[in-house]
């Protein structure tokens, strides 16, 4: 007895001294930072500030915005469900609103996936939307105003400012940038300045109306013979010769491509996704995934430099691709210059083509480069 009193001791001791970890190992208090898409391809910047109970609740405040057009705050409460990694959190009310846009205001439910990479942790999901105050419907209910997909990831410095509830709770980044309260984020690579002076009015400029000259006077005539009907002799031009060919077989050669550059022959070349698409016009929009945080890259097109050293921001590096030729597939590659503050180098790809839309997830490293290959394939 006194054996098995002891041996309970020990593994009662043991699994307090485990449970510490364990819960800190998925306490969701701090900020989470990045981006929402909705189901329509908009893209907005989001940031969590979340306060987890001595339980599995949770509750905090939400920061959505859309550069200068569009900037709201809502309060929140939710829950983390252990056994299946779960965070489940909505939005109770919209405290503050600033939008150039016009429109309803919604609110916004979210499911996540919480996950964990090294010592990186990560929040992956979907939410839908609700329509709040006068927009409301008479019988409300989530998916009236939209869903898509939400990424997040846990860091250590805010876009706004820390709010009262997490400033005793977290370690914040020394290099935090000065506090924003109330304003979206000004970003030095996209911020335009907006002038609202009209242009100068101008009259329309009238051109003078002159009236046809008529010749009074009897045309001038000699004595020369006039020659008439004269045949005309076109002369053979190449374009002629071209078009008397009939049935010419075209021979049709695979395209050349430029050497190799040498910085994708001394890293892995790592396939991330290959896409087939509808159309030969593709669209490529490239924005930083989560924390803006110094990462820069360049792009290669089929062995071409089409992107030199771009940092990657909220706002897209855009590129403009031609598919010329149904047989043969062409590379994307994406090169990483640095990591950024926080490695690995990573960033989202948006691509659209035809109508269609997809998605891809990047990570590339100072070893290793990402590679998307794209095949056009008409629609039969």
């Amino acid at each position: 007895m006194k054996k098995t009193a002891i041996a309970f001791s020990l593994i009662f001791s043991f699994l307090l001294a485990l449970s510490p970890k364990q819960a800190a190992a998925q306490d969701l208090t701090g900020i989470w930072k990045g981006y929402f898409i909705s189901d329509g391809g908009d893209y907005y910047k989001l940031e969590f500030q979340v306060s987890q109970n001595n339980g599995y609740g949770v509750s905090g405040v939400s920061y959505s915005y859309l550069d200068v057009r569009f900037y709201g705050k809502a309060t929140m409460t939710g829950n983390f469900i252990k056994s299946s990694s779960s965070f489940r959190i909505r939005e109770i009310k919209t405290v503050e609103v600033k939008s150039s846009l016009g429109g309803a205001t919604c609110i916004m439910n979210y499911n996540f996936k919480y996950s964990r990479s090294g010592k990186e942790e990560f929040l992956e999901g979907t939410y839908l939307g609700k329509y709040e105050g006068r927009y409301a419907l008479p019988e409300p209910k989530w998916g009236d105003c939209g869903g898509g997909k939400v990424y997040l990831r846990k860091v250590t410095q805010s876009d706004f400012y820390i709010e009262p509830f997490l400033r005793n709770k977290i370690k914040t980044n020394p290099t935090n940038r000065p506090v924003i309260i109330n304003q979206p984020p000004v970003k030095k690579d996209s911020t335009k300045k907006v002038t609202t002076t009209k242009p100068p009015t101008t009259k329309p400029v009238t051109k003078p109306v002159t009236k046809p000259v008529t010749n009074t006077k009897p045309p001038v005539t000699n004595n020369k013979p006039v020659v008439t009907n004269k045949p005309v002799v076109k002369p053979v031009t190449k374009t002629d010769t071209a078009k008397t060919k009939v049935n010419t077989p075209v021979v049709k050669t695979n395209p050349v491509l430029p050497p190799k550059p040498q910085i994708l022959k001394t890293r892995v070349n790592e396939l991330a996704k290959a896409l087939t698409v509808p159309s030969p016009e593709v669209t490529v929009k490239i924005f930083d995934n989560g924390e803006i945080d110094g990462d820069t890259i360049s792009v290669y097109f089929d062995n071409k430099l089409v992107l030199s050293s771009k940092r990657l921001t909220a706002s897209p590096l855009v590129l403009n691709l031609k598919l010329e030729d149904q047989q043969t597939d062409h590379e994307l590659v994406m090169v990483a210059e640095n990591l950024g503050r926080i490695p690995p180098n990573t960033s989202l790809m948006i691509v659209e083509s035809g109508g269609q839309r997809f998605e891809v997830r990047i990570t590339s490293t100072e070893q290793k480069n990402a590679v998307v290959r794209f095949r056009y394939k008409q629609p039969q």
